[in-house]
């Protein structure tokens, strides 16, 4: 690999609810054109490595198996929603790749090769990129939800971004389920600006050295109405792996409105 070689992206984004964005619900609008613009602005990938907010074990967790399922984690959506079909590709050898690589960052890590695609994956890959041709691997959070693990684990993911695989943070810049479906406030209005803001600066702002955003990320808690934006954090942590694999302010931030709230995505 030559020092000319450019880096492959990293993006966090916002999925929306469940399948709604596949369903051609009006409040995923923007969500909808934010993912096929970003599409756009991205060369088509070799690869791509989804860490999603829909899955936490006690070890890093990598999906192996060559044909992975469609797993649809919610409840409650019409008939069509349990019919989504994305047949993407797994890539056993990614997924050791990754495996590897974690071991030699001192991150306890395990194969599954029985896991399938959670719709962190499937929902948005299959706006970004519909033909679902292109091999995936997902990677499991840490369910002890500690911002400095996950920051350490992008880290050691770092070494893919030389080989033309996208990593993808699945999660949702704003996620309070019970703020999604009560009426808007000024008060709650502006925590959520508040936060975004925080998120923005702290995400994007080139005057920042990277030990002061990685001590932000790592404190994420501490920022303006955090815990009413995130009252548990698993939305949250796909950012903290794409900033470890990135390491740098990023270079693009999208705002847009998804169920009224406020959301960002970030590219790198």
């Amino acid at each position: 690999m030559d020092a000319t070689t450019p880096l492959s992206p990293v993006l966090y984004l916002s999925h929306g609810g469940g399948p709604l964005p596949l369903l051609g619900d009006q409040r995923h609008q923007n969500l909808v054109n934010f993912l096929k613009e970003a599409a756009s602005l991205i060369a088509k990938p070799a690869a791509i490595l989804v860490i999603s907010a829909h899955w936490e074990e006690a070890k890093a967790t990598i999906t192996s198996g060559a044909f992975p399922a469609l797993i649809y984690d919610y409840y409650g959506f019409p008939k069509e929603s349990y019919e989504i079909k994305y047949p993407a590709p797994g890539s056993p050898e990614l997924a050791q790749k990754i495996f590897n690589l974690l071991g030699n960052a001192g991150i306890e890590a395990k194969l599954d090769a029985q896991r399938g695609f959670d719709h962190g994956l499937f929902v948005p890959l299959k706006i970004m990129y519909p033909e679902a041709d292109i091999p995936c691997v997902q990677l499991s959070l840490l369910n002890n939800l500690k911002p400095e693990a996950h920051i350490q684990i992008g880290k050691g993911l770092a070494e893919l971004r030389k080989e033309n695989v996208l990593i993808i943070g699945s999660g949702f810049s704003f996620h309070n389920l019970k703020a999604f479906f009560a009426p808007s406030t000024p008060d709650s209005q502006a925590m959520n600006e508040s936060f975004e803001q925080w998120l923005i600066d702290t995400c994007s702002n080139n005057e920042l050295t990277e030990q002061e955003r990685e001590q932000r990320l790592n404190n994420w808690d501490k920022a303006p109405a955090a815990r009413y934006c995130h009252p548990r954090e698993e939305h949250l942590l796909p950012l903290h792996v794409c900033y470890g694999a990135a390491g740098t302010a990023a270079t693009r931030v999208f705002e847009f409105e998804i169920l009224g709230k406020m959301a960002s995505a970030y590219l790198w």
